[in-house]
C-alpha cells in the first residue's frame, strides 16, 4: 500500500511497524495528503493518528478476601501476564525467581537485553516498542527498563512475589505481594515520559498476543471516546478475545462527571479505582496547640519544632507580576522565595509542591479528592476548608504563627469500599446499552514496587528513593483485577475470557448508593472478590460470533469486519445482535427523553457449579422500575449446560437514574 503511495525507498523509510503476528495493520510517518489518499484505498478499514494517551497499590489484598493463605493451584506457575505498561525494575525482589522453574512451554516470546536489563524465571520476556525518538534522553532509554516507576507499581500489584517488611519509610508496613505471585510476566514497554502511543500499542498487542500470554494489563486510557475500530486498544484486546486472552483496562481518572469512563469495549474488562480500610492522614500541629488531621502521604519527620506560618496570598513574587489573588493558589512561580524561606505555607487548594526549593512545608485546604492521599517533596497536609478556615483564623490572631507537620500515619476507612471521586464515571456514551465501568478494585493509596533508580514524587530536586511506593488511580486498580482474573484461570484454564471476566462481576460484593451516588455508573457490579469468583455457580458466556453478531447489529459493515478480523465474515448471514442482547453479566438502558421506556434483554447462562442444581431469581427493584424475568427458575441436570431466560424491564418515573439487581440463588451461590 505504502508502495503504491510513495517510492519504494519512501516507502521503506515511512513504515514504522508492521502488525502481523496476530492481526493485520501498520504504522506508518505520512504527511495530511498522503494520509487522505491512503484512506481511501481498498483494503482499509480504519485510519486514525497515533495518539498519546496517558497511565492512569500490602492491604489490598487481604481486604478483598484473597488472604496469603487463599488457595492456590499449580497451573498458576504456568500462567503468563502480559503487562503493557513503562516497563519494569528486574531488581525488585518483588520479581525474584527464587523457587521458579523455567518458563512454561508455551512461551515464544523474547527479551530485549540491554541498559543493563536482563530477564529471569519471573520476568521471562520483555521488549520495548517506541515508534518516535526519544525526545527526553535523560530520563528514557530503548529498553523494558522502568524509569517511570509505573510499570513495577502495576506488574507487582498482579503478579509480584511475597515481600515481608515493605513499606514506604515505615508507611503501609506489611506484606507487599500481587494477585497471582506465582505466575510470570512478559513486560511490554509502551510508555515513555510524555505518554503512550497507539502505534507502540498495537505493536505490543500483536507481539504479546503471539509470544503467548494468558491475561493482559493495560493502565493506559485516552483523553477521549472513539469507535471501537479507531481505538488502538479496543482493536488489540479484541484480537487478544479471539485468542482467548481476557484484557483488563483502567477506565480513567476524569471523574467524577457523568460519560466519563475510557475503555469500553464489551470485549475487556473496565475497572473503576476502590478504597480499602486504610488511609494515611497527616496531622498538622499549631503553635496555640490546636491539632488537624488531614490527607497526605508525608514521609518527612521535622521532629517537635514548631515553623513560622506564613499565608500564600501575602507572600506574591511581584516582581513576576503575581498578587495576592494568584500567589494565594501556590501556583509554580508565584511566592517569593525570600518571604517563604524557612517557613510552612497556606496555601488555598492542592499544589504541586514547587514550593519546595525555599519552604519548609505547606498546609493546603481543599475539599476535593479528600479519599487520596497526595505524595509531595516536602511536609504537606491537606486539610478540609474547615479545617483550613481555623490555621487561618489562628494565624490572623497572632504575630508570630508558628505550626509543624507530622509525619503520616495510617487509620481505618470504615465507609471503605467506596469509588473514588477521581475515578471516570459512566454511563458507556460509545454503546450506551453495555454498562461500564465493569466493577471495581482497590486503586487508592497501594503500597506496590518502585524502581529504586527514580526519586518517589519526580519532582525536581527530590531525591527520596525507595523500592516501594504509595499511590492511587486507576492504574493500580487495573492491575488488581488482572491479578484475580489470573487467579480465577488458575483454576478454570479453559474458560474463555468472558467466562473469566463474568465470574468476577457476578460474584464482586454489593456497593452502596448511599456512599455513592452514581451507583453502577460507579461502581459497576460491585466489588472485585477474587476467592468467590473461583465458584460464581454460573456464567455468563460470550465467544468471537458473539461479538460479530453485536458488532453487525451496531452497524459495522462486512467489508470492514473481514478487514479487521481476517476472516470471510458476512452480517447478512449472521443474526444481528443488539447491544442489549449481548450475553453480558450486566443491563443498562439509557432513557433519552421520555419518562417511560421498555426493554427486553436475552441472557443465556452456563452451569458451571454443581451439575445438578436449581437457580431461583431474586429481584431488587426501586419504585418506578417493574423487573420481570422468564422464566423465574432455572434446573440444571449436567455442568456445561446452557439454560436461556429473558428480562423485561419497564421504567416510568421520573428520577434521573435508577438501579436494581438480578440474582440467580440456589442456596450455595448469589449470582
Amino acid at each position: 500500500m505504502l508502495q503504491q503511495l510513495l517510492t519504494i525507498s519512501d516507502a521503506s523509510k515511512s513504515l514504522i511497524y508492521s502488525y502481523h503476528r496476530s492481526f493485520s495493520g501498520f504504522a506508518a510517518t505520512l504527511n495530511d495528503e498522503e494520509a487522505r489518499k491512503l484512506a481511501e484505498m481498498d483494503g482499509v478499514v480504519s485510519m486514525f493518528v497515533s495518539e498519546k494517551k496517558h497511565l492512569q497499590t500490602t492491604r489490598s489484598w487481604d481486604f478483598m478476601g484473597l488472604f496469603e493463605g487463599a488457595p492456590r493451584t499449580r497451573l498458576e506457575s504456568q500462567l503468563i501476564i502480559g503487562i503493557l505498561d513503562t516497563g519494569i525494575w528486574p531488581e525488585s525482589e518483588s520479581f525474584s525467581d527464587e523457587g521458579f522453574g523455567p518458563p512454561p512451554a508455551k512461551w515464544k516470546g523474547e527479551c530485549q537485553s540491554s541498559y543493563n536489563f536482563t530477564c529471569n524465571n519471573k520476568i521471562i520476556g520483555a521488549r520495548s516498542f517506541r515508534s518516535g525518538a526519544i525526545i527526553n534522553c535523560e530520563h528514557d532509554n530503548l529498553s523494558p527498563r522502568d524509569t517511570e516507576g509505573h510499570g513495577t507499581l502495576t506488574s507487582s500489584t498482579a503478579a509480584g512475589n511475597l515481600v515481608t517488611g515493605a513499606s514506604l519509610f515505615g508507611l503501609g508496613l506489611g506484606t507487599s505481594r500481587g494477585g497471582s505471585p506465582s505466575a510470570r510476566i512478559a513486560v511490554y514497554k509502551i510508555c515513555w515520559s510524555e505518554g503512550c502511543f497507539d502505534a507502540d500499542i498495537l505493536a505490543a498487542f500483536d507481539h504479546a498476543i503471539a509470544d503467548g500470554v494468558d491475561i493482559i494489563s493495560l493502565s493506559v486510557a485516552g483523553s477521549d471516546l472513539k469507535d471501537y475500530f479507531e481505538d488502538s486498544i479496543a482493536i488489540g484486546a479484541f484480537h487478544a478475545m479471539t485468542n482467548g486472552i481476557l484484557t483488563s483496562n483502567a477506565g480513567g481518572n476524569t471523574g467524577p462527571l457523568f460519560g466519563t469512563i475510557q475503555n469500553v469495549s464489551p470485549w475487556s474488562l473496565s475497572v473503576a479505582a476502590s478504597t480499602i480500610d486504610r488511609k494515611f492522614v497527616t496531622n498538622v500541629k499549631l503553635g496555640n496547640g490546636d491539632s488537624f488531621l488531614g490527607i497526605s502521604v508525608n514521609t518527612f519527620q521535622l521532629g517537635d519544632k514548631l515553623f513560622p506560618l506564613i499565608y500564600a496570598g501575602d507572600a506574591p513574587n511581584t516582581t513576576a507580576g503575581f498578587d495576592g489573588s494568584s500567589s494565594r493558589f501556590c501556583f509554580n512561580g508565584s511566592l517569593d522565595v525570600n518571604l517563604i524561606q524557612g517557613k510552612i505555607v497556606l496555601c488555598d487548594g492542592i499544589a504541586d509542591g514547587e514550593v519546595s526549593s525555599a519552604a519548609v512545608g505547606m498546609i493546603m485546604q481543599d475539599d476535593t479528592l479528600q479519599e487520596a492521599a497526595l505524595l509531595f517533596p516536602l511536609p504537606a497536609s491537606q486539610l478540609d476548608f474547615n479545617a483550613g478556615k481555623n490555621v487561618f483564623q489562628y494565624m490572623r490572631s497572632t504575630s508570630n504563627p508558628v505550626a509543624s507537620i507530622e509525619k503520616s500515619t495510617a487509620t481505618e476507612d470504615l465507609l471503605a469500599p467506596y469509588v473514588v471521586s477521581f475515578s471516570s464515571r459512566g454511563p458507556n456514551l460509545l454503546t450506551p446499552d453495555i454498562l461500564k465501568p465493569d466493577l471495581a478494585a482497590p486503586g487508592v493509596d497501594i503500597l506496590a514496587s518502585w524502581p529504586e533508580g527514580s526519586a518517589i514524587t519526580g519532582f525536581t530536586g527530590d531525591n527520596r528513593k525507595a523500592p516501594f511506593n504509595i499511590v492511587s488511580g486507576t492504574s493500580i486498580a487495573c492491575p488488581h483485577a488482572t491479578g484475580a482474573a489470573a487467579y480465577v484461570k488458575s483454576f478454570h484454564p479453559t474458560w474463555s475470557p468472558a467466562a473469566i471476566k463474568s465470574a468476577l462481576m457476578t460474584t464482586a460484593l454489593p456497593m452502596t448508593q448511599k456512599v455513592n451516588a452514581e451507583a453502577e455508573f460507579a461502581y459497576g457490579a460491585g466489588h472485585l472478590n477474587p476467592v468467590n469468583a473461583t465458584n460464581p455457580g454460573l456464567v455468563y458466556d460470550a465467544h468471537y460470533i458473539d461479538y460479530i453478531e453485536f458488532l453487525c447489529g451496531q452497524g459495522y459493515s462486512t467489508e470492514n469486519l473481514r478487514l479487521v478480523t481476517g476472516d470471510q465474515i458476512n452480517c447478512s448471514d449472521v443474526r444481528k445482535t443488539a447491544a442489549s442482547h449481548l450475553n453480558y453479566p450486566s443491563f443498562a438502558l439509557l432513557i433519552k427523553s421520555q419518562r417511560l421506556a421498555t426493554c427486553i434483554y436475552r441472557r443465556t447462562v452456563t452451569n458451571v457449579g454443581l451439575s445438578v442444581s436449581t437457580y431461583k431469581a431474586v429481584i431488587q427493584a426501586p419504585s418506578g422500575l417493574k423487573v420481570r424475568v422468564y422464566p423465574t427458575t432455572l434446573s440444571f441436570s449436567s455442568l456445561g449446560q446452557k439454560i436461556s431466560f429473558t428480562v423485561r424491564v419497564e421504567v416510568e418515573s421520573d428520577e434521573k437514574m435508577l438501579s436494581g439487581s438480578l440474582t440467580w440463588d440456589d442456596g450455595l451461590h448469589l449470582r
